[in-house]
């Protein structure tokens, strides 16, 4: 069987967009879109600049070890969730919120997507997750980032 080029080139832009699509940097699938991604980089500058406001920060996991961040634990855990929940229900809806965990890498987090549903469900428009890829310590701590200890 002979094959033509478009034929080719379609079969190659599908391999492409398949990759894509499933690379851990896509949010296809997940609770939270691209743009509710924040870098740690920015976190990090927005949190050594007094001059501007800081968002409310959440450790949805182990530890806080991002400074200003609020101790919530592990969100796998519904006792925590509804720590969370009972916590921002006091914010308003356009808080700028920023929520992390950091126990391993996104595609293993048991915390992530159940805290991001939760300010989904609850109306939360400025909602960010903190693009911990690998860990907290990789993507942070290692980074000299500023830290509560």
């Amino acid at each position: 069987m002979k094959f033509k080029a478009p034929v080719i080139l379609m079969i190659l832009m599908a391999t492409i967009m398949t990759a894509f699509v499933a690379s851990p940097s896509s949010s296809a699938g997940e609770p939270w879109s691209a743009s509710q991604l924040l870098s740690p980089a920015d976190l990090a500058k927005t949190l050594n600049n007094q001059k501007i406001p800081h968002p409310v920060i959440y450790s949805i996991g182990p530890q806080a070890v991002i400074k200003e961040s609020i101790d919530i634990g592990s969100t796998r855990d519904k006792a925590n969730l509804e720590k969370l929940k009972n916590n921002v229900a006091k914010l308003p809806k356009e808080a700028n919120i920023v929520i992390y965990c950091g126990c391993c890498p996104f595609g293993n987090c048991p915390n992530i997507r159940p805290a991001f549903e939760l300010l989904n469900k609850m109306g939360f428009k400025n909602h960010k997750l903190l693009n911990l890829t690998q860990n907290i310590k990789v993507d942070w701590i290692d980074k000299d980032y500023p830290v509560n200890y």
